[in-house]
């Protein structure tokens, strides 16, 4: 009877204290980050382009390969 009660007791107060201690440890850094975010993605107005330039290609052609040599069958 005392194990069934002592399972019982764990099965009903792990989760709770398992979400606490992950709110504690973890939660704190998930606002602050979603803050952060929030606060950068209100930065910029509704409907608002942004354009970004892509790189500049190399004026290097590109490799096509090496020179052609020529095949004999060796028997």
């Amino acid at each position: 009877m005392k194990y069934i009660l002592i399972i019982t007791l764990i099965i009903m107060f792990v989760p709770p204290v398992r979400r606490f201690v992950f709110q504690l440890l973890v939660g704190r850094q998930l606002v602050k980050e979603q803050k952060r975010q929030a606060e950068a993605f209100s930065k910029r107005r509704e409907g608002e382009i942004r354009v970004e330039k892509r790189p500049t290609k190399n004026t290097e052609p590109p490799y096509r390969g090496g020179e052609y040599v020529d095949y004999e069958e060796v028997k």
